[in-house]
Parts: structure tokens; sequence; C-alpha cells
């Protein structure tokens, strides 16, 4: 029994704070998991410059609503789930994932969840548990299921490298390099053919 475990953004959607900051011309928020491997420090230091500039949750989410999935990503998702069960992992929360998860048609996501105030001030955030995607990995295994997983950045990496197979999809070159000996595509083409010939 295999369930492909797919990060969402940089894979099926453009990165959300990278959309953000060019909606707001606030340059410091473009910095991902593919720039900073700690994303408790990450999390906190966006949250900081949201408070800095008076930013909330609703105007992350005006930004969310202009965001499509990549081309071709639906269809990928669409033929990858007609034959294998699909679980996106992603570190993103509840409050951004849903107008995504709804252009995407559904699929499972697990993600985490902000601290929101009433009038829409982001003042923290909840993970689901420690190292959510090598964690969730983990546990899918612990129940009879062989895994595998793709993402584009550092904070996929441990679910890329405990799984029966792993792929980086269009990640650095930086990333890359560090990591030769793990398979890397660009295209959901090859992404799917990779699968499948994994699950053979």
């Amino acid at each position: 029994m295999y369930i492909t475990c797919l990060d969402l953004e940089g894979v099926l959607v453009p990165e959300i704070w990278i959309a953000f900051a060019e909606a707001t011309g606030i340059p410091e928020l473009k910095r991902t998991t593919r720039d900073e491997p700690d994303y408790d420090k990450l999390m906190k230091y966006r949250i900081n410059i949201l408070k800095e500039h008076g930013l909330g949750l609703k105007e992350i989410q005006d930004t969310i609503a202009t965001i499509d999935p990549m081309p071709g990503a639906k269809e990928f998702l669409d033929e990858l789930r007609s034959f294998t069960q699909v679980i996106i992992i992603s570190d993103t929360f509840s409050q951004f994932a849903g107008p995504l998860m709804k252009k995407l048609g559904y699929p499972t996501i697990f993600c985490n969840t902000l601290e929101v105030t009433d009038n829409g001030e982001i003042t923290g955030f909840k993970m689901r548990c420690d190292k959510s995607k090598l964690t969730t990995v983990k546990a899918l295994q612990s129940i009879g299921f062989e895994t595998i997983a793709s993402g584009d950045s550092h904070n996929d990496l441990g679910m890329i490298q405990a799984s029966k197979a792993g792929f980086l999809f269009r990640s650095t070159d930086s990333i890359k390099a560090e990591y030769p000996e793990l398979p890397a595509y660009e295209t959901y083409d090859e992404l799917m053919a990779a699968i499948k010939a994994a699950m053979d």
C-alpha cells in the first residue's frame, strides 16, 4: 500500500509568502524554507514584519485569493489520485490553504494553524507536531504504508529521505548540489514517471 506525500508550495502552488511580498512591496517577506531551514525562526521573523507593517490575516488571504495552482498541477494531482492515495503535507496553515485546496479539487492536506486575534492580527502559530513532515511519514509507515515523497525545500528533506522513494521537485541549485543522491525533476511528467516507477 502506497501513499504519496507532496509538499504544497513550490510543488503544486506558488509560494504564498513570495506572492504576498510582491503584493505588499515588502522584500523581507520573500524569505522561505528554501532560504531558512529553521521554520520556527522563519515564522517568528515573518510575524514581526507583519506587526511592523500593521498587516494581518485578511491581507494575506486577499493575496491568496489571487493565486492559482501552477500550470498542470491539478491535472497531475488528479491523475496521481486515480491510482494511489495522496496527502499534501505542508508547513502552511489551515487559514491559508482552504482557497487553494478548492482550486486543486479538495485533496487531503495536513498542515498547521495560525493564532489570530479577533481583529485579524497574527500573534503566533501552532505546529501540528514536531518535524511535521518527517513525523507524518514515519507515522504512515508505522501503520503499514510505503511512502513516496516529493518537495522542493529544506523542510521536505526529512520526509524525502525517510521514504521508500523520494524526489526533489523544482528545487534550488544549492539544495540539489548538497543532496546529489536525491533525484531531482522539473516537470510533472518526469515526477509522475518517477512515482510510477517507484511503485512498480
